[in-house]
């Protein structure tokens, strides 16, 4: 079994299990992970989902053991694989959170940058090291990193790839929150927690409009804007949080599902 599941309430992990090759990922991973995500999409008893990896490390890239020539036919048909891990991670409107200890190397790195929420120990280390092996890279990397850094210095990590501190990948976006090594984990658990108890409509609106908006012109995100938060003036979720505000409490969200891009 290459991919470990835990439920604690609303809460899933989704743990990459290969410790004996610091969780590389190889094609049965890449299989078992993608119907782990999708599997926590569809199961409305899930409104969070955290991603992480077994023992010490959170993902050491691409397992470069499994990997070989081939024609671009079949090489079209390994590299998909790859991004129905990233297109589940998009697609579901449930908040992903990534836990990342250790390193996280190629598309190990790219993996923690297309989740919603990077939380990594201080002692990580990341590096987008796809030119090692002569590749550019795929699993969102194109995608994903210029939107946390910015393209400059996306181009510098991937035609250089040199490792660089969790410090430096706060500094830069591409982590949201460090905390101390080992503790990555138990922050994303508290994280996952709050967001369970949040107002799931108005996170899948969130994720639907962030994917969809800075593609387009200005003016026209603000009527696409204006229809999904129009939308969200009669839900449930907006009634429980209006009633809370006017009844000076906590406000309690049921709502399971939500709206996809």
């Amino acid at each position: 079994m290459n991919v470990l599941i835990d439920d604690d309430g609303a809460v899933r992990t989704i743990t990459l299990h290969r410790p004996q090759v610091r969780n590389a990922i190889d094609i049965p991973l890449r299989l078992e992970l993608a119907d782990a995500l999708e599997a926590a999409d569809a199961d409305d008893s899930v409104r969070v989902i955290i991603l992480t990896g077994s023992g010490s490390t959170f993902c050491s890239g691409g397992d470069i053991s499994t990997m070989r020539v081939m024609g671009e036919t079949e090489a079209m048909e390994r590299a998909q694989l790859a991004q129905r891990v990233i297109r589940a991670i998009w697609n579901t409107p449930k908040p992903v959170i990534a836990a990342v200890e250790g390193a996280a190397f190629g598309a190990g790195a790219a993996l923690a940058a297309a989740c919603d929420r990077v939380i990594a120990g201080r002692d990580t280390r990341f590096a987008t090291t796809f030119t090692n092996v002569g590749l550019a890279g795929d699993m969102g990397t194109f995608a994903s990193l210029p939107r946390r850094v910015g393209v400059a210095r996306t181009r510098q990590m991937l035609l250089l790839p040199e490792p660089f501190t969790a410090e430096a990948a706060e500094q830069w976006g591409l982590v949201d929150a460090t905390t101390e090594p080992g503790g990555a984990l138990a922050a994303a658990r508290a994280d996952a927690a709050r967001l369970a108890a949040g107002p799931a409509q108005a996170y899948a609106t969130i994720k639907a409009l962030l994917a969809l908006t800075p593609t387009l012109p200005p003016l026209e995100v603000l009527d696409i804007e204006a229809a999904h938060q129009a939308k969200l003036f009669g839900s449930s979720d907006f009634a429980e949080g209006v009633a809370a505000f006017a009844e000076k409490r906590r406000p309690s969200f049921r709502t399971r599902q939500g709206v996809r891009g």
